[in-house]
């Protein structure tokens, strides 16, 4: 399992010191971003992705597209792989040969870990990722994928109104079950801005 995306691994050893605190709609922390009804694009519509700034660049995953794939479809040879029933989500279009996890645990897990929220990492490193798979799969969800925005490219979505912008935590983005969930949060969403 030693896939490799060499850009994203430059991007996160140039930012993995970069401290997370600020307000939800500053895009200089991790948040979650909700697709608004008129973002009729076919792969980011009705989605919901968390992202954190690396560098001048931001990563995300989408978080609510679940894959017919499980991890031991993808690798059958490696047994830990075959004991995780949940599927692997697609997490975007950049490097779909990559596995990442996002991990819900109070210490980095390793390597070059990306903190999301006080109590979620990012691991993109394979072999944290193999250790997670091996050690803690019931506390991850696993990605084939991330999305990379160019710099100033989310902020300029923001600004079109693409995106609704929320906290970032760790009972959101690692929801089981994620049908219906873009439909909760961009109701919700839309009634808190309608109050506003």
């Amino acid at each position: 399992m030693k896939l490799r995306l060499p850009l994203l691994a430059i991007l996160i050893a140039a930012a993995a010191a970069t401290p997370f605190a600020a307000p939800a709609a500053d895009l200089s922390r991790a948040v979650v971003l909700i697709a608004k009804r008129d973002l009729q694009d076919r792969l980011y519509g009705a989605t919901i992705v968390v992202a954190r700034p690396v560098g001048n660049r931001h990563v995300g995953l989408i978080i609510n597209k679940p894959t017919q794939m499980t991890l031991g479809n993808l690798f059958p040879n490696h047994p830990p792989s075959r004991k995780v029933t949940q599927p692997v989500f697609l997490g975007g279009p950049v490097g779909p040969e990559v596995i990442f996890a996002l991990v819900q645990r109070r210490e980095s897990p390793g390597g070059r870990s990306l903190q999301i929220a006080p109590d979620l990492f990012l691991a993109v490193d394979s072999k944290i990722v193999d250790a997670i798979i091996e050690s803690e799969p019931d506390r991850a969800r696993f990605f084939a994928g991330m999305v990379l925005w160019m710099p100033g490219e989310l902020a300029q979505e923001v600004k079109r109104g693409l995106w609704f912008v929320n906290d970032a935590n760790a009972e959101l983005v690692l929801r089981r079950k994620t049908d219906g969930l873009w439909e909760e949060l961009v109701g919700r969403s839309e009634r808190r801005a309608n109050t506003i």
